[in-house]
């Protein structure tokens, strides 16, 4: 299962997606990820949000591999595999994404409630601030403050090391954000309010 896990993690949607219907490799273009951020900036709105679905889609069907396999194993712990893949691809030279979205579609199947929690936040953040990367870190930290309240170790363990690692692997961003230059997807209030400062 952690294999299989590791396999489906490793699948680079934004590669795929990118090369098969519009001709350019997300990796060459914007920030060099292939994660739905960069997809956003590169292909536009339709091809990130199915990026964004087929990489939380990953992360759901490993978190799915203990039922189908009969198995008692924690289900958290087997979808961890899938987020060590979409970060550390065998199928893109082990340069992948950013763990976000895949860590949000295990969460779908090991515990619901926190999954729409998760999910409420980091679209709210989304809108307020057009920005994947600012969404992503907050969405992240108030999860993992919630996940206190669940009584779960395991899960609070891992939201905790998730948002360590996530806040790490958007070191980048950071500076971008203090530079007021990070990147933003084209809608929102964020981004609503740059275009007129343009104008």
């Amino acid at each position: 299962m952690l294999v299989i896990g590791y396999l489906l993690g490793s699948i680079p949607s934004g590669v795929w997606i990118g090369k098969i219907f519009y001709g350019k490799d997300v990796r060459q273009f914007g920030s060099g990820n292939m994660g739905t951020t960069n997809t956003f900036r590169v292909l536009g709105k339709k091809a990130g949000i199915i990026v964004l679905l087929m990489d939380m889609f990953k992360g759901t069907l490993a978190a799915c591999l203990p039922a189908l396999f009969h198995s008692n194993a924690n289900v958290l712990l087997i979808g961890l595999a899938a987020i060590i893949g979409h970060v550390f691809p065998i199928f893109a030279g082990f340069k992948g994404g950013k763990a976000v979205a895949t860590s949000v579609g295990v969460l779908l199947i090991y515990n619901p409630l926190f999954f729409g929690i998760s999910w409420a936040i980091f679209l709210i953040t989304l809108y307020l601030t057009s920005m994947v990367s600012v969404a992503s870190m907050l969405g992240f930290t108030l999860t993992a403050i919630i996940s206190l309240f669940f009584g779960d170790w395991i899960l609070i363990i891992v939201a905790f090391a998730l948002t360590i690692f996530v806040f790490i692997r958007h070191w980048g961003n950071i500076e971008r954000i203090k530079n007021g230059t990070e990147s933003m997807v084209p809608f929102g209030l964020g981004y609503s309010r740059r275009q007129k400062q343009v104008k």
